[in-house]
């Protein structure tokens, strides 16, 4: 199992293209938190995840409380914790952001088209967002920056997905706006892998992990079999380690037991069936490794802070 890609499913990773700019200098946009606009956009998220795709000109865009990176054709830039921030044509510039137009259209359209500015040779951007879940357990979130920038100018996925993204914007056919959110999806996969591929030798994360000899191959068993009966012995035999030295390093990594992960990332997949699924607690316990219901719930309302029940039935 690839561990990664079973997280992107399990927290429903969704995405959408909103805005298609034309900005001409002196410019000037700031996009509130995530936490203040997902359920405008994604009403069924609860986490944002915004980025922006410069495919001309150039741009300034950091946190509002951080520094400005200054960005150019063939950028990408992502706010993976959702941060406010902002997008500008110089250094210092803000504006207070308009949160009314962090609405999904009526008529189901997007992207939606916007100019700023009326001077020559605009900046032009590209600016969507993912929706996932953030509760009860996303080990991805934890183990990404506050920011994240991939330049691609060399014909690789992110170059396509913005050939893509542009003509189906331009176009307006039926579909664009799913064909778009598939493409921002895989626009943020090959976003993370490449980041992924930058992190220094001696990091040491979930991400991390994953390169890892024996934490990679630790976490695909336990991504592969989440409903196995697993014991930390039968795990370190799997792999290849000491019970103690796979305790250790995969602490060291991860940040917490391997059978602690377990225990949340089975209650990762039972919260996503309690939300996309009509099966019983009893289903849902014996597919995520639960004997019984009872001691499912006990786990779930432990772990998670509220009763299986009580989730089904969030509306926040």
């Amino acid at each position: 199992m690839d561990a990664l890609s079973d997280v992107l499913r399990a927290v429903r990773l969704t995405g959408a293209i909103f805005f298609d700019v034309n900005a001409s200098e002196p410019w000037v946009a700031e996009t509130p938190h995530g936490d203040t606009i997902v359920r405008s956009i994604f009403p069924d998220a609860d986490h944002l995840i915004p980025y922006h795709v410069i495919t001309r000109g150039t741009c300034w865009a950091g946190p509002v409380d951080g520094e400005p990176l200054h960005l150019s054709a063939g950028d990408v830039v992502v706010f993976p914790q959702g941060d406010a921030h902002v997008l500008s044509s110089a250094i210092g510039m803000r504006k207070e952001p308009n949160v009314a137009i962090y609405r999904a259209p009526k008529d189901g359209h997007l992207p939606f088209a916007m100019s700023m500015g009326k001077g020559p040779d605009p900046a032009h951007i590209v600016c969507g967002f993912l929706g996932c879940d953030a509760r009860p357990f996303n080990p991805l979130l934890s183990a990404l920056p506050r920011v994240m920038r991939v330049s691609d100018r060399s014909g690789g996925a992110i170059e396509v997905f913005v050939r893509m993204a542009v003509a189906e914007s331009d176009a307006r056919r039926p579909g664009g706006a799913a064909v778009l959110g598939r493409l921002s999806e895989l626009m943020f996969v090959d976003v993370v892998r490449r980041y992924l591929e930058t992190l220094p030798a001696d990091r040491t994360d979930w991400l991390a992990g994953l390169r890892d000899p024996f934490i990679g191959q630790a976490l695909g068993a336990l991504h592969r079999e989440p409903a196995r009966d697993w014991t930390l012995a039968d795990l370190a035999h799997e792999i290849g380690l000491s019970r103690s030295a796979l305790a250790e390093r995969f602490t060291t990594f991860v940040g917490q037991p391997p059978m602690q992960y377990l225990a949340n990332w089975r209650m990762q997949l039972a919260a996503n069936d309690l939300l996309t699924s009509t099966d019983t607690l009893a289903v849902i316990a014996e597919r995520v490794g639960y004997e019984s219901e009872a001691s499912f719930s006990r786990a779930f309302k432990k772990i998670v802070g509220r009763s299986p029940g009580d989730w089904r039935k969030r509306t926040a």
